[in-house]
């Protein structure tokens, strides 16, 4: 008896984690509207038919990327603002977000900075995507920055959101300049003086 023919036209099998997390690099140093399809097939091992048929399209690709870069990105977050103090949580945040944002398995930066901050018409949905993510990390600093001012963990008349928006200002210029060169040093450096002015605030402080 014949060995029975294999399937004509099947995708050969791969590792869909592992395929999002070359594509996400693709998009990293490329940004969205900069990563050709040859640039992203090449990358993530596979053909072009195989990417539309597993993917839907360049864009769902791309959010599919960011989503896991994202739920990474959160579950690191949420480590640091488990902190047990909001000094302890600012700075645990601020000292992962430069750790990550120069370490030396991906490309320097942030996705969600350089995937698209700025995109044409066409494409202004993806630039909607990457400003959710980042709203989602600056409410979360928000949720763990009022609940210290409830707790009396911050001074009166301390505003929340505009710490939270300070510590997310901060971190995502320290992407921009982790792109362009800057060393964790450099952005070590900043965040020591960032805990300094945060450090004057805390109670019991004269």
């Amino acid at each position: 008896m014949s060995a029975e023919a294999p399937a004509i036209g099947r995708p050969r099998a791969f590792d869909e984690e592992a395929v999002l997390g070359r594509a996400a690099e693709v998009f990293w140093r490329h940004g969205y509207e900069g990563a050709s399809l040859s640039a992203l097939t090449g990358a993530m091992g596979i053909n072009r038919p195989t990417l539309y048929a597993t993917f839907g399209s360049k864009e769902r690709l791309f959010q599919r990327a960011f989503a896991r870069y994202h739920d990474n990105q959160t579950a690191r977050v949420r480590a640091a603002l488990d902190q047990p103090t909001a000094y302890a949580a600012i700075a645990a945040f601020l000292r992962s977000s430069a750790d990550g944002l120069t370490a030396d398995d991906h490309p320097a930066g942030c996705l969600s900075i350089q995937g698209g901050l700025a995109c044409s018409p066409g494409n202004t949905r993806i630039s909607d995507v990457l400003a959710a993510g980042r709203a989602d990390t600056e409410s979360a600093l928000e949720e763990r920055l009022s609940r210290a001012a409830e707790e009396g963990d911050l001074p009166d008349g301390v505003d929340a959101p505009s710490l939270a928006r300070f510590v997310m200002a901060l971190s995502e210029g320290h992407a921009v300049h982790a792109a362009a060169g800057a060393s964790r040093e450099d952005l070590q450096a900043s965040v020591d003086v960032a805990l300094r002015a945060v450090a004057l605030g805390r109670p019991g402080r004269t």
